[in-house]
């Protein structure tokens, strides 16, 4: 995924986990996401939606919050 290697490029490393149609992030340099900063989802911390129909793109939720967190855990 092209977002995991820019921020492998900077020194972070993001891993992701993924429960249809939810992509969470799962851990941020190895430092586990903790509940109370959980964002749009009960499971994790909610970065993008895959596509339910054809012909659909990715959607991103929230860039900013997103980068917030790894500012957070890094």
């Amino acid at each position: 995924m092209v977002f995991i290697d820019r921020m492998k490029r900077l020194g972070i490393e993001v891993k992701l986990t993924g429960n249809f149609p939810w992509i969470y992030v799962d851990s941020v340099n190895g430092r586990r996401i903790k509940k109370e900063d959980y964002f749009c989802g009960n499971h994790g911390f909610t970065i993008a939606f895959m596509p339910i129909k054809p012909g659909q793109e990715l959607k991103f939720t929230d860039i900013r919050e997103l980068f917030k967190l790894i500012r957070k855990y890094r």
